[in-house]
């Protein structure tokens, strides 16, 4: 058996989670509520206060499946306990961001400024303090969404190589290249 999708979800409390005949899993928690269609093949039961996502076959597409229907019903039990978070920094002068509700105004180096709606599943902060680079954190139950919306914030100016200006995630290692050698 595939070693993520035998592993069992413990269910915390607070959280329920309803399997319906068409096997859409609902889950339902104090941070909302995501829900995810599961394939007719994979089999998903509540047994003993866990979950168990279990496969008809040993074929490879009933394989690949089983891992990754565990992986995303997990990753709903915990983005409804715990949530997900990720923070942005803008590098570069004259770079800034700002935002008024879920509207969010980035000020990248273009001739305009970039107006961006998020979801109202994400929850948008930005802080901007002297001598450090501004950050954009988001929040959010559901990963899928938080990551996408993430990367497509990253896109509008993605890091350079050379000065490393640009939209990176907190955290990441750029790949730096040297600059023109001078001759001699």
């Amino acid at each position: 058996m595939s070693r993520i999708g035998k592993a069992p979800i413990a269910i915390p409390s607070g959280v329920s989670i309803t399997v319906s005949d068409k096997n859409l899993v609902t889950v339902k928690g104090p941070k909302g509520e995501l829900t995810q269609q599961v394939d007719r093949d994979i089999t998903v039961k509540e047994e003993d206060g866990n979950i168990l996502v279990t496969r008809p076959t040993e074929q490879k597409k009933h394989k690949a499946l089983h891992g990754l229907y565990r992986a995303l019903i997990n990753n709903m039990v915990v983005g409804v306990t715990e949530g997900y978070k990720t923070t942005q920094e803008l590098v570069g002068v004259g770079y800034r961001a700002a935002n008024t509700g879920n509207t969010l105004e980035l000020t990248l180096g273009f001739s305009h400024q970039i107006v961006f709606v998020l979801p109202k599943e994400i929850k948008v902060t930005t802080t901007a303090e002297k001598g450090k680079n501004p950050t954009i954190i988001l929040e959010s139950a559901d990963k899928q969404l938080i990551g996408q919306v993430a990367a497509k914030i990253r896109s509008f100016r993605k890091p350079e190589p050379y000065k490393g200006k640009g939209i990176k995630f907190e955290g990441e290692v750029l790949r730096r290249k040297a600059g023109k050698s001078a001759k001699k």
